[in-house]
């Protein structure tokens, strides 16, 4: 009859208990890991998207679209695309966006710009392309916002670009 283990099937059996061990941990960490930064992007994405809502329905009930440098209250195509975006609202407010040191960044009238995105997140391209804005034009204004931007640094980086088409309600005749 024997009584007990031997060191060695005392050891074999505690470095497979370490081994096992060892595989779990890295499996609960990685979870962990991906869990924050799952949240952390679906944070990013749900100011990012709550941005661009706010731009495009304010454009989508404006009027008399420019986009580019020049006088902002003068409608003015930019078929090529440029960072500055300018429209008169339907409460007769010049608004105005712009990107500016990788944030979106909004004016009313002769007022500050104000940041629209959090500080999280980080725009690498905000591009406006605008057509039938234009005096002689018999296309219904459109403008085209395209983000791309990245949220987190190094293995947690997160690279995504936001499109979007604003079509202008009130009828251009």
């Amino acid at each position: 009859m024997r009584r007990g283990f031997t060191l060695v099937e005392l050891m074999v059996a505690m470095s497979i208990f370490i081994i096992v061990m060892t595989i779990s941990m890295g499996s609960i960490l990685g979870v962990f890991d991906a869990n924050r930064k799952s949240r952390s992007l679906k944070i990013v994405l749900n100011n990012l998207n709550l941005a661009v809502e706010s731009m495009s329905k304010e454009m989508r009930f404006g009027k008399n679209y420019h986009c580019g440098s020049g006088t902002v209250t003068v409608p003015q195509n930019c078929p090529g695309g440029d960072t500055l975006m300018s429209f008169l609202s339907s409460d007769n407010i010049q608004i105005t966006y712009r990107l500016n040191n990788q944030t979106i960044e909004k004016k009313l009238d002769n007022g500050d710009y104000i940041a629209v995105t959090a500080p999280e997140i980080v725009i690498d391209n905000l591009t406006f392309y605008t057509v039938g804005a234009g005096a002689s034009n018999t296309l219904q204004p459109k403008v085209i916002i395209k983000i791309q931007s990245h949220a987190g640094l190094g293995a947690d980086r997160s690279d995504f670009t936001l499109q979007t088409l604003v079509s202008q309600r009130v009828l251009d005749i």
